[in-house]
């Protein structure tokens, strides 16, 4: 089929797409029913990326705040509550004075400056600023965080600002350490979710305040904080304005471990994250950094999709190409501008910054000798104890006893299926293929070509025997080893594969991805390198190798089924390939009538290392092989090799199965090839 020597034309074995790559590009659905469509999907990859899919229990926040520092027209007090049991978040709250009635609420996390909410630029830096005219005063240009929270309490709002995790008060966890491993990531826990989640909090609290009007939530942040505010903006509906600072752009997506996660950009970019915001007002600034090209890459993606609502005019953006990375003095004149006019305000001073007063670090930290960190403070490793304690106990409050409860399963899992593996045979509109058939012998053909989904740049070597006798039925039979397994040494159909055939069914197999013709003259195609600081950096952009060999299945499965002449699918996994056909079955639809598989040696619980072709970010949150697999109920089903399957990932498949009346028959030990066949002839 392929030249010998030769690997498939495959783009999935060239450079891996990275987090800084020069071009990021995203092309938006351009009518109302596709946006839609697409925005349901990005909505549910980044809740089940950043492991809020579900989404953990919202505990009381017991909010502590305290240290009221008066400005005259506006206060300053401190804050710390807990986002989670015992893992606080802490910032400072700016309130103006002498406003009567609800006030609008604006959310504000920093972003990566130095020391975070207690950034000081220091003199000269402030003078440097000055020079340029990128600050108006010299508080502007040493304390640049809090110059936009004075001006927006004394434009009349409420601001909270608060700490991205290891910055400034926080400092229970490191802010780039302890989430990174493969045991995080496959529980899907990761400093991207844990950011968002307290960002969510963050709302709570503030949203919570009696002297805030819900209806009118602005959030705005720049750099890691621009980050913060386009992923909250997408997952909370609370928000009615937005201003993301120096973020958004099809260049650079995020360079810090807080800023990424496995599957978060999977074919989408931060463009269309903060699409997901529309129709609401969002403005953006750009600077001489990764965001300098934001006119015209990304606001006109981001104004299609806002003219599908009607509402053009509702995002703007702007560069400052003749300033670096900042939120300076003309960028926040800006966002004021924008706040002032889609939150309603009317200041009673011009919208024009003036001087203040700033606070010291001393000043604005929340922990002092009348109000400690509390003593249950929890450490990076028991916050992710607890984190996955919580994910336990909402997979299990999901396991059906019942049929009636089988819809929420498929809900809540198959969301996260559909993530962590490929979008199901479903999303499949049409294959490209290449290829040839001719007679094997007298009563046989045989096929041979390459099969791929259109645009994708796969190649995936295919091979089908058909008996002249063809009932309709076909068995896609996919090996650890490659389709080879088929035919004998003398490349004649093996004695099962024969008895198959003479049963009137057709028999296809393929090479998925790295395995049979992925390896040329006996050497394996690479497997794909792993970023070494984390993980999120490479799964974030590109799929898993199990999830590439799970999409592979799904294509051949789906080629199988185009056929006018195929009534119907039987699916088989051998060897390595088990696994791989359990986790594929559940997102086959109705075409697959029956499932055989052997999972020998397979599981998620004891892959360790993120480079395992089995580690697959978030496989353990929903139940592990047995977890996933059982999205295949109630179609007939038969399990082999499962003494090496931990307890905790056989148990949800066969509870499942009793739910949904399925016929589920389980081996401990392994089939033969030839105890394969007589499952499916049973």
């Amino acid at each position: 089929m392929l030249p010998d020597g030769s690997l498939p034309a495959d783009a999935r074995l060239g450079k891996l797409r990275d987090l800084r790559d020069a071009y990021h590009p995203w092309v938006p659905p351009n009518n109302m029913e596709d946006w839609e469509l697409a925005a349901e999907a990005i909505r549910e990859r980044l809740l089940v990326s950043t492991g809020l899919w579900p989404m953990p229990p919202k505990t009381p926040l017991s909010p502590v705040v305290h240290g009221k520092i008066d400005r005259g027209d506006y206060s300053v007090e401190k804050v710390f509550f807990a986002s989670h049991p015992g893992h606080y978040v802490t910032g400072n709250l700016y309130r103006p004075t002498g406003k009567e009635g609800k006030l609008p609420g604006v959310l504000c996390p920093h972003g990566h400056w130095p020391n975070g909410r207690f950034h000081d630029a220091g003199e000269d830096e402030g003078r440097e600023q000055l020079e340029i005219d990128a600050e108006q005063f010299m508080s502007g240009a040493r304390a640049p965080i809090q110059a936009r929270l004075v001006h927006l309490a004394r434009m009349g709002c409420v601001v909270f600002h608060y700490d991205m995790v290891g910055y400034a008060d926080s400092r229970q966890i490191d802010h780039r350490e302890g989430f990174s491993d493969a045991a995080a990531g496959l529980w899907l826990q990761n400093f991207m979710g844990l950011q968002t989640f307290n960002s969510m909090r963050g709302l709570d609290f503030l949203c919570g305040l009696p002297e805030v009007d819900t209806t009118r939530i602005a959030v705005t942040g720049s750099s890691g904080g621009g980050t913060q505010t386009f992923m909250l903006c997408a997952l909370d509906p609370r928000p009615v304005v937005a201003f993301p600072a120096v973020m958004v752009s099809t260049a650079m997506q995020g360079g810090c471990i807080c800023e990424n996660a496995p599957y978060l950009r999977q074919g989408i970019n931060n463009v269309a994250m903060a699409a997901l915001f529309a129709p609401k007002p969002m403005a953006l600034s750009g600077a001489d950094d990764w965001t300098i090209d934001i006119e015209t890459k990304g606001l006109p993606e981001l104004r299609q999709v806002y003219s599908l609502y009607g509402q053009g005019d509702l995002v703007f953006a702007k560069a400052f190409p003749q300033f670096g990375h900042n939120y300076n003095h003309v960028a926040r004149q800006m966002m004021y501008g924008w706040v002032e006019k889609h939150l309603g305000l009317e200041p009673d001073q011009p919208m024009q910054e003036h001087d203040f007063w700033p606070l010291t670090a001393v000043e604005m930290s929340v922990f002092d000798e009348d109000h400690p960190l509390p003593d249950d403070a929890q450490s990076v490793t028991e916050l992710r104890q607890y984190l996955t304690d919580v994910s336990e106990l909402q997979y299990a409050d999901l396991i059906p006893a019942e049929v009636s409860q089988l819809a929420e399963y498929r809900r809540v899992v198959g969301k996260a299926a559909r993530v962590l593996l490929d979008g199901g045979i479903s999303s499949i509109e049409k294959l490209e293929s290449e290829g040839d058939k001719k007679q094997f012998d007298d009563d046989l053909i045989l096929m041979k070509g390459l099969i791929g989904r259109p645009g994708a740049g796969e190649q995936i070597p295919v091979v089908g025997l058909i008996p002249v006798g063809f009932g309709g039925s076909v068995v896609v039979w996919i090996d650890g080893q490659g389709k080879s397994h088929l035919f004998d040494e003398q490349g004649q159909p093996t004695a099962p594969v024969r008895k198959l055939l003479d049963s009137g069914r057709g028999v296809i197999s393929a090479d998925v991805f790295l395995t049979g013709e992925f390896v040329a003259d006996g050497q394996q195609a690479e497997m794909p390198e792993i970023n070494e600081e984390y993980h999120g950096y490479t799964f974030g952009y590109n799929r898993p190798v199990l999830s590439n060999r799970v999409r592979d299945v799904l294509t051949v499965v789906h080629a199988a089924l185009a056929k006018d002449t195929v009534a119907s699918v039987e699916l088989v996994g051998t060897g390595k390939a088990g696994a791989w056909v359990l986790l594929a079955a559940g997102l086959t639809g109705d075409g697959v009538r029956q499932v055989v598989v052997d999972l020998q040696g397979s599981g998620f619980r004891n892959v360790s290392d993120v480079s395992d072709p089995m580690f697959l970010p978030g496989a353990l949150r929903y139940g592990g092989i047995g977890g996933l697999g059982a999205l295949a109920a109630p179609r007939m089903l038969s399990v082999a090799g499962l003494r090496s399957v931990a307890p905790q990932e056989r148990q949800p498949l066969a509870a499942v199965y009793k739910a949904a009346g399925g016929k589920l028959t389980q081996y401990d030990d392994p089939l033969t090839p030839h105890g394969v066949v007589e499952e499916l002839l049973r």
